[in-house]
């Protein structure tokens, strides 16, 4: 028997040889063979090869005792820790076959001289020749051992890689997947060590692993050694790429950068052991732990492996701290998100229920059962069950860590436009708000059942109910020649969307971004060294550190953050209102208190247009327009429409517009287009005006109803007056329509009306709108009224 048969070098086999060396090491020596021409550098090292492990078990009796270990756990006789255990020990008191363990040797000292040095330190992994296929993945199951050297400690963990194929994981998941024990073998990769104990690694994907958004590169990133990040043992940093955008060198299409706390890094160890954790660094904490250029040439990298496979990646890549060079030391199929189904749940069907509790206003459209987690404050987080349905008086900014972790939301206030109306419908959560009394009524641990599907109400019921589903696919939803976008403001649960067949974004609400995403006011960073609240300056210095100018801060974060929704319909327009915090909003913003003046009534107050030219916001709309700046011109998002709300006169906007030309967003300029809110009767009045200074109008039909008929929006003693299908607005936005129509300016509506009451949309088709704006969870219901609408008004 020859060295050929039991050990093969990487550059010396490719992805065919999967049932030679395994799914791994076949993807390793792909990447060698076929992917070094992209300039992705693989550390060199050989496998050994299935014939090599069944060499083992013939030389020491194994096939038997294994087959009959198996048989018993199988028959009941035997658990599985008993089945992983009996058999792991039986492998580890083998003995090498000669021939073997020589191959192994011989060439390990063939790889040592190449890196010029005896007893080479080398990765060990373990390989086995079923995994990574198109239906299944065994990654996680087998073991890897890093830092080995000399030739001992490397057959001592070959060994332990021969064993590591019977874990009680990998054992249960052949189980769960069909898989023959006995036809599975396992190849060893033996592979020089990048010193990625004195850089970082991590892992990366060529899809957006949380909803199968496959535009996007998503990076997670470590000090030290990457068993870190692979086993889920350190808070990593992560970034995200946009991959239209990675061939363009003038664009730096990097679209999240979130710090990690990165507490700990695996490194060498210095005794017995190969590795061990060691704390961070403070500098380190505090520090990305890639510079953009080498999150994009790992995006480059990720891309054209993707290319070469065909099909999304799971990527291992590792930074050599001393020579400072990337590598990419592992490559296998992705298999959840990709081959997710991606049918829309359309709607939801209560065949049976318990007693009603609570009811208040519907949010989404389904239905959820699970326990009470009731909480007075979001600083109670260590008491929230993961999963549960939390239950509060209200929520803000703060509460959304806490809301992302929930599977529905009751709040005893708030409507259909309050934080928690907004938040729970991208992160596609059905809430109810508005209950006025579920604090009191309802108390932890208790089984309930959530029903937004039900209409305008939403009901709470006691224990859980039976439910009925029924989905659809994107392809089955009509087309229409009004277009149908969404209203978007959070950036973590925009890529939750990009199925959806949208016709764009008709509303980014910037102030939504800048309240979870920032939390800071604009002006405390402009003029932070003036600030005199020493506990506001102190959280804004902690939240800013490693920002040399805190400026850049909110201009990063609001950019990137924007870029997510960008990102999600590109090339589709996506447009973005600049910020409409009312002044008691912004001075809830870190450092805000001493920028806002106190109002009466802030909702027709010192607000949206008229900040922006004032001597006491000016600085702060310089930030956000160097913020849109950076995403349209540095990013490449040129698809992003700029609106302006609450813009009271033409004069205004005239002002408005000279500011926004001094911070280098001109309109028309680069093809920026820029947009109005139509929510004052001004705005409807003097239309042929306002259109002669912008590019379309927006309808938002809550403001408009609320000047229109003198009821505060946010008032519950006059909500049940509060009604946008009013004989009065109806008149207002049919004129705007027609007005806007005859000038040849677009026009659509942004509000809350069609997604309420999906028939609204009929009477907007017939004033021949271009365009309404609604919230996720109603698109597919207003899709189908306009296209109703639009057939009605054909024949």
């Amino acid at each position: 028997m020859t060295d050929e048969n039991l050990v093969i070098w990487f550059a010396d086999c490719g992805r065919d040889d999967v049932g030679l060396v395994g799914g791994k090491n076949a993807s390793l020596g792909e990447m060698v063979n076929v992917l070094s021409a992209s300039q992705i550098r693989v550390p060199n090292g050989f496998a050994t090869t299935s014939r090599a492990y069944y060499l083992f078990l013939e030389e020491n009796d194994l096939q038997p005792q294994i087959a009959k270990a198996l048989a018993d756990f199988g028959n009941g006789l035997a658990s599985l820790h008993e089945t992983g255990s009996f058999i792991r020990k039986a492998i580890l008191h083998g003995r090498w076959p000669t021939d073997l363990a020589s191959s192994i040797s011989s060439a390990y000292a063939k790889l040592s001289e190449q890196l010029g040095r005896s007893n080479a330190d080398v990765a060990v992994r373990s390989s086995a020749t079923a995994e990574d296929l198109p239906d299944a993945s065994f990654a996680g199951q087998q073991e890897s051992f890093l830092n080995i050297q000399g030739e001992e400690a490397l057959l001592s963990a070959c060994k332990q890689c021969f064993a590591s194929l019977f874990t009680d994981r990998a054992i249960s998941y052949r189980v769960a997947k069909g898989f023959d024990h006995m036809k599975v073998a396992l190849s060893i990769g033996v592979q020089t060590m990048v010193r990625s104990d004195k850089g970082a690694s991590g892992v990366m994907f060529t899809i957006d692993t949380e909803t199968g958004f496959d535009k996007v590169n998503v990076i997670n990133a470590a000090w030290g050694l990457g068993e870190s990040v692979v086993q889920g043992t350190v808070d990593p940093d992560e970034f995200v790429s946009f991959k239209p955008f990675l061939k363009d060198p003038a664009l730096n299409p990097i679209i999240e950068k979130r710090l990690g706390h990165k507490e700990r890094k695996m490194v060498y160890g210095t005794g017995a052991q190969s590795t061990e954790y060691v704390p961070t660094s403070k500098a380190e904490r505090v520090s990305f732990v890639l510079s953009d250029v080498e999150i994009l040439t790992l995006s480059r990298w990720a891309c054209a492996i993707e290319d070469h496979y065909g099909c999304p990646m799971d990527i291992e890549w590792a930074k050599d701290g001393i020579s400072g060079e990337l590598f990419v030391v592992q490559a296998r199929p992705e298999t959840v998100q990709s081959r997710r189904d991606m049918s829309i749940l359309v709607t939801h069907e209560i065949t049976s229920k318990g007693k009603q509790l609570v009811s208040g206003l519907s949010i989404g459209s389904s239905v959820v059962s699970g326990r009470v987690c009731l909480l007075e404050n979001p600083g109670d987080i260590a008491d929230f069950v993961d999963g549960s349905i939390l239950v509060a008086g209200n929520t803000d900014p703060d509460w959304v860590p806490l809301m992302k972790r929930a599977t529905g939301i009751i709040t005893d206030h708030g409507g259909r436009t309050s934080h928690a109306a907004i938040v729970s419908r991208e992160l596609g959560l059905p809430a109810i708000v508005g209950t006025g009394n579920a604090t009191q009524l309802l108390h932890s641990g208790q089984q309930v059942t959530v029903s937004c599907a039900e209409g305008d109400q939403g009901f709470v019921y006691e224990g859980t109910a039976d439910v009925s589903s029924n989905t659809i696919a994107p392809e089955d939803i009509p087309e229409t020649k009004t277009d149908v976008m969404l209203n978007l403001a959070n950036p973590a649960a925009a890529f939750r969307w990009w199925q959806m067949p949208a016709d764009g974004v008709g509303l980014a609400r910037m102030e939504f971004v800048i309240g979870n995403h920032i939390k800071i006011h604009p002006m405390a960073l402009a003029r932070y060294d003036d600030l005199t609240n020493a506990a506001a300056k102190e959280e804004i210095a902690q939240l800013t550190a490693g920002y040399e100018n805190k400026t850049d801060f909110f201009v990063e974060r609001l950019a990137l953050g924007l870029a997510r929704i960008a990102a999600t319909f590109y090339p589709k327009p996506v447009i973005v209102r600049m910020s409409d915090f009312k002044t008691n909003e912004y001075a809830n913003l870190i450092g805000g208190g001493e920028f806002e003046p106190e109002e009466q009534n802030p909702m027709i107050g010192f607000r949206g247009a008229s900040r922006y030219y004032s001597e006491q916001y000016r600085e702060g709309f310089a930030l956000e327009c160097r913020a849109i700046r950076m995403l349209r011109n540095e990013l490449g998002f040129s698809n992003v429409v700029v609106m302006i709300p609450f813009c009271r006169s033409p004069e205004e906007a005239d002002r408005v517009l000279e500011v926004m030309a001094e911070n280098g967003l001109e309109r028309g300029k680069k093809g920026l287009e820029v947009y109005v809110m139509c929510e004052i009767p001004s705005n409807v009045i003097l239309a042929e005006d306002f259109a002669g200074r912008f590019d379309g109008f927006s309808i938002g039909s809550n403001d408009l109803t609320q000047l229109t008929l003198g009821i505060d929006r946010d008032s519950e003693m006059l909500s049940g007056l509060f009604d946008e299908q009013s004989k009065a607005v109806e008149w207002m936005i049919a004129k705007v329509i027609g007005d806007t129509r005859k000038l040849g300016v677009k026009v659509g509506l942004c509000g809350q009306a069609p997604s309420d009451h999906p028939e609204f949309a009929g009477f907007l088709v017939d004033c021949g709108i271009d365009s309404v704006s609604v919230t996720p969870d109603s698109f597919i219901h207003v899709k189908n009224q306009v296209a109703m609408a639009e057939a009605k008004k054909r024949s």
